[in-house]
């Protein structure tokens, strides 16, 4: 990578006694070649807690072995799972629902709200009880939208001031089935409460207003669950039978979309690339970015589309483009949500005006990222007007950004930010600092390595 090869130690202006590990992103050339992602996070995560909950070894290949997802395995491990690497493969031996054993000490979920929601649902319909902590960044994020269905459940709660972490909570058992109408579009909320009720008496129902990632429901009908899934006036419905027996399985883990979000703006925006991203799960409840990008004009090509585990798969052609502002329909929203941080970075360079709206959710994600993102862009260079619910952004029509000169961009601890700001680096004059690349570890952890391979 056309970067400096040592990184810069500074130290936190409110943090003194820790350091950020600073990079400056910059042009680099084409990207070219072929490259593969790390697994997708979001089944990597229910690979480990759904073969934790079957009796007998559950098989993964192609996990994500980023610091959300190991937050997760050890979780799993403190409630009695057994979870071991040999080579390529992970194996898990699971404990059966209504198994889970007594954690000895407070499991700590690091920087993911993924581990921490899906383990609360977990454990709410379990006789245990569990302390949950997590880094300064997670200590921030709400967990009310999971407290209330769950305490409706039965389970108990003592949390922070504003439902954060840390927090206690004692399951119930039995747990109380319920029927839950999702107040917000949430993934996490609606597993966290199909979760609980794998181990309820019953059926439990969540009813979904807008659509989100299902990767839940088809990996629970994966292992043996019975869920069903019926959409009336716009909405679904999705039931789960409580007291379920899940059977292991072997999954492969493909692509994670949302990383490979990154290289595919990178391409799009760097004159002269051509570059193929291998085996990207293309779930039409997360593609939603790839749709946004091509109606912006990006050349974006599905080679070798197939099914693996339920999923779809594709590899993914993405070529050099010249971008077109548009308005993004806030009702394609939810399957892109994690992805909104880069495509402002491509909404940048792109000719004319793009605007967002409906993006309320990505103020309480690791960071505001409509705020954090706006700031970021601004010191890069583009022209950004932030308002309450999305960002209006003025393209450059194609030319670099400026750049940061001295003054870093503040990634307030989110892997996404860092990721995002690194790849307008390479459509810059003079290059972007990053303040501190090491929240990347979290979801991406050869993130810089392959970025440098790409444009070799």
């Amino acid at each position: 990578m056309a970067l400096s090869k040592a990184a810069h130690i500074h130290s936190a202006p409110d943090l003194p006694d820790q350091s950020l590990t600073s990079h400056r992103f910059q042009p680099q050339g084409p990207l070219s070649g072929r490259l593969r992602v790390p697994g997708d996070k979001s089944i990597s995560h229910r690979s480990i807690m759904f073969g934790a909950l079957a009796v007998g070894e559950t098989r993964v290949t192609g996990l994500l072995e980023g610091e959300d997802v190991m937050a997760t395995a050890a979780a799993m491990r403190a409630m009695g799972a057994t979870i071991t690497k040999q080579g390529d493969e992970w194996r898990i031996h699971g404990v059966g629902v209504g198994g889970l054993l007594q954690p000895t000490g407070a499991l700590d979920m690091g920087n993911s709200g993924t581990s921490t929601r899906l383990l609360m649902g977990l454990v709410a319909s379990h006789g245990i009880t569990a302390a949950f902590t997590g880094d300064a960044s997670l200590s921030k994020r709400p967990m009310g939208r999971v407290i209330e269905p769950l305490s409706r459940m039965g389970a108990s709660f003592e949390a922070s001031p504003g439902g954060t972490l840390p927090l206690l909570m004692r399951g119930a058992q039995p747990a109380v089935p319920i029927e839950y109408r999702l107040p917000v579009a949430s993934a996490q909320v609606k597993s966290a409460v199909l979760l609980a009720g794998l181990n309820t008496p019953g059926i439990t129902t969540v009813i979904e207003p807008v659509p989100t990632r299902d990767h839940s429901e088809r990996m629970l009908r994966g292992f043996g669950a019975e869920l069903d899934v019926e959409e009336i006036g716009g909405e679904r419905i999705i039931r789960i039978h409580g007291e379920a027996e899940l059977k292991p399985q072997q999954v492969v883990v493909p692509g994670d979309p949302s990383s490979a979000a990154f290289f595919i703006v990178a391409a799009l925006i760097t004159e002269g690339s051509d570059l193929v991203i291998e085996n990207i799960g293309l779930n039409p409840t997360r593609a939603g970015l790839i749709e946004v990008l091509r109606q912006m004009g990006g050349n974006i090509e599905e080679l070798d589309r197939r099914e693996v585990g339920g999923e779809p798969v594709a590899d993914l052609r993405v070529k050099h483009s010249a971008l077109t502002g548009i308005e993004v329909d806030p009702a394609i929203t939810p399957s892109m949500i994690d992805e909104f941080p880069v495509l402002f970075v491509a909404a940048a360079l792109a000719e004319g005006t793009t605007l967002t709206s409906g993006l309320d959710e990505l103020r309480v994600k690791e960071s505001d990222r409509l705020s954090a993102m706006a700031a970021a862009l601004t010191l890069a260079g583009a022209r950004v007007t932030e308002c309450e619910d999305g960002l209006v952004i003025e393209g450059t029509g194609g030319e670099p950004l400026a750049g940061t000169g001295e003054e870093p961009v503040t990634t307030h601890l989110d892997h996404r930010i860092a990721m995002s700001m690194a790849v307008a680096g390479l459509a810059s004059r003079d290059g972007v600092e990053v303040d501190d690349t090491s929240p990347i570890a979290t979801s991406f952890p050869n993130f810089m390595v392959m970025l440098e391979g790409a444009s070799q």
